[in-house]
């Protein structure tokens, strides 16, 4: 087998049984049996287990950022340099729950693999969300250029939340299922998406700020 092809072999392989079985159940065994290639090819184009891991979510995560950055593009170009803080929200959510949710994506092994990535937080895995953060930098600065009044860190705390909502809709979409008894639609992804957004663009927009929750507790407890 050709190297290129052994490569994609084995990413293919082990994208299926990680979405499939998660990250802790799947053997470097289980990956050459799956893809018909021997070990030595796994040690030689990757190196090891958690090396494979890392090349898999970084192939996923370029695609997803580089979606929100154009998203993010085309909005700032729409609206002369300066997006709405909706569509930057937008932007910066909706290539996530796109790619994870709805009929045609929940079940392809790239969507399940990137749920697993959320959900079960392995240590490569965990080390690259950690280090790569200048995409969100740009969203930021965005967010800073949208609403030119509001708080730094309150934009960090708000694209903070915006992101959290989404990856927890993607995480728990079967308990909300339940709980709402089939009501919550998870297959209207771009009805969440316009939720997520609703919600972070009132927190981050309200007229005014709760100055209670600013105060340092020592001045809160003197009072």
């Amino acid at each position: 087998m050709p190297s290129d092809q052994t490569r994609t072999s084995i990413l293919d392989a082990a994208e299926r049984l990680y979405a499939d079985r998660g990250f802790a159940d799947v053997t470097l065994r289980d990956i050459v049996a799956a893809a018909g290639v021997n070990l030595a090819a796994v040690n030689y184009h990757f190196g090891s287990k958690d090396e494979l891991i890392a090349e898999l979510f970084v192939t996923r995560s370029l695609a997803t950022n580089r979606a929100r950055l154009n998203e993010l593009k085309a909005a700032e170009a729409e609206g002369g340099g300066r997006a709405e803080i909706d569509a930057i929200l937008r932007a910066l959510v909706g290539p996530t729950l796109r790619g994870c949710l709805g009929p045609g994506n929940e079940r392809s092994a790239a969507a399940r693999f990137m749920i697993r990535a959320s959900i079960e937080a392995v240590p490569p895995i965990r080390r690259i969300k950690n280090r790569e953060i200048d995409h969100l930098r740009k969203f930021a600065a965005a967010m800073q250029r949208s609403l030119p009044g509001r708080n730094q860190v309150d934009l960090y705390w708000g694209l903070h939340f915006a992101l959290a909502m989404a990856h927890q809709t993607i995480r728990d979409s079967e308990r909300l299922t339940k709980l709402s008894e089939g009501s919550c639609d998870l297959d209207d992804v771009q009805g969440i998406i316009e939720r997520i957004v609703a919600v972070s663009v009132m927190a981050l927009t309200r007229r005014e700020a709760d100055s209670r929750a600013s105060e340092p507790v020592a001045a809160r407890r003197g009072r």
